[in-house]
């Protein structure tokens, strides 16, 4: 994951228990007895909300660049929804409760010095040094690709310029092509390069190789095109990846104690889930099946793990008979097929509670690959390369593809999920599924990819 996020985070960690002594100041006048109204409880449940909250309000997603005026915004919802939770946490728990006028100054001088704290970071990157300049060697298709995304994406790097090979194609602008392979370090040395990005189609007789060991060994980085791919965007370049590239790579490494922590985590999830859900199931079930005739639950062959077949559980929310004339078809946009009672379960994602039963099963994994239907798979694993090694563990309810791209109805779509899916097997540990599992939660409860 990009260094920025958890460098914000840090920061307002501290920033919040500044605010906290700051709204006690400003309301007394002094920081006497300060230190026993807070207490450690205090202390950390102020700081857990505030950053909850502003995870929760989009404050840490920079994966595109946005202006102070949406930065002011995302920090004004953060603070009320800090105000509403604290509000009800301290009714919850009397023992650690703050003083109204206490509370509304410690969220204001939070809200301005996280203002300051996120735009002033993001001034410091681009204007102190701080962001790594990168050098593009290559200027054809794949060149073209990874420029347009460093351009595009605002994070920690910041483009240089091109260097040409004579044997490609110059499919860039010749104003950003600032020197030739033969002279790839002095290039990189006049451009204040930190990063060397090899972005060439076919490197066969292209490489400049002893101008890349020169730029290696005076301390400049050099990474491939799909490994900055990755980096920046949270998935993987499949196009441009070999059979050696996953064979060498960091990651895609499962251990037997993984392994154990993962079915831990899923049987406690699902479990508290059911519970959870317990009370809500009959009345579901009742308005489903008033609402139109069919069964309540709904059952499909899906492949899972080792690409064998189970048959997961959903409510039902199209109609009986939606795919008789049609044969299996993809989910589509306002999708005909689907009962209005239906839209609402899947805009919600309550459709999907039986899967926990699923996962009880030991037939998927709470985090893991959305489980695709036989029909589908065996086309998609002719198009698509690598589609079969998603089936590697277990599929999920929820997952990395699931939350960073909406449901797919195509091939294509199929393939920019599998990007997310084998960034999520390479990366695969307990604090990802967190992520992830936080990341569903704002999916959830704003109600966002159902189709």
């Amino acid at each position: 994951m990009k260094a920025k996020i958890p460098v914000l985070i840090t920061g307002d960690g501290f920033l919040s228990v500044a605010a906290l002594y700051s709204g006690f100041f400003l309301r007394f006048g002094t920081m006497e007895k300060a230190e026993a109204l807070f207490g450690v409880t205090g202390h950390a449940v102020f700081v857990g909300v505030i950053l909850f909250s502003s995870f929760m309000a989009e404050g840490y997603n920079y994966e595109k660049s946005h202006g102070k005026k949406e930065v002011l915004l995302r920090i004004l919802l953060s603070i009320v929804i800090s105000f509403f939770m604290l509000s009800a946490l301290y009714y919850l728990i009397p023992s650690i409760i703050l003083g109204r006028g206490i509370l509304l100054l410690a969220l204001f001088t939070f809200g301005v010095f996280q203002f300051v704290w996120h735009i002033g970071y993001d001034l410091a990157l681009k204007h102190l040094g701080f962001v790594n300049r990168v050098l593009i060697l290559g200027t054809g298709p794949l060149a073209k690709e990874i420029g347009r995304l460093i351009n595009s994406n605002n994070h920690e790097y910041v483009l240089s310029g091109y260097v040409n090979c004579e044997l490609q194609p110059a499919l860039v602008p010749s104003l950003y092509i600032v020197g030739s392979s033969s002279e790839l370090f002095e290039t990189a040395k006049r451009e204040k390069a930190h990063k060397i990005v090899v972005s060439l189609s076919d490197r066969r007789g292209s490489l400049p190789l002893q101008g890349m060991l020169e730029c290696k060994f005076s301390g400049i980085e050099v990474v491939d095109a799909p490994t900055i791919y990755e980096r920046v965007t949270g998935k993987l370049l499949i196009e441009n990846i070999t059979p050696g590239w996953f064979i060498f790579s960091d990651g895609f490494r499962t251990s037997l104690l993984k392994s154990i922590f993962k079915r831990i985590f899923d049987v406690l999830f699902s479990t508290v889930g059911l519970v959870l859900a317990l009370p809500f199931i009959p009345v579901l079930a009742v308005i489903i099946k008033l609402h139109s005739p069919g069964p309540v639950f709904f059952k499909q062959v899906r492949v899972g793990e080792k690409e064998k077949k189970f048959v997961l559980y959903k409510f039902r929310t199209m109609r009986q008979d939606a795919e008789s004339k049609t044969g299996a078809v993809w989910a589509q946009k306002n999708d005909p097929r689907v009962t209005a009672l239906g839209k609402y379960l899947r805009k919600f994602r309550l459709d999907e509670i039986p899967q926990l039963y699923n996962v009880l099963k030991g037939d998927m994994s709470f985090i893991g690959p959305r489980p695709e239907r036989p029909e589908f798979v065996e086309k998609l694993k002719e198009i698509i390369p690598y589609y079969s090694e998603r089936h590697c563990l277990k599929p999920g309810v929820t997952g990395w593809a699931q939350i960073k791209y909406p449901y797919g109805a195509s091939v294509e779509d199929a393939a920019e999920k599998l990007r997310y899916d084998l960034y999520y097997i390479k990366h695969l540990s307990l604090p990802f599924d967190l992520l992830i599992m936080l990341e569903t939660t704002k999916v959830i409860l704003f109600g966002r990819g159902g189709q």
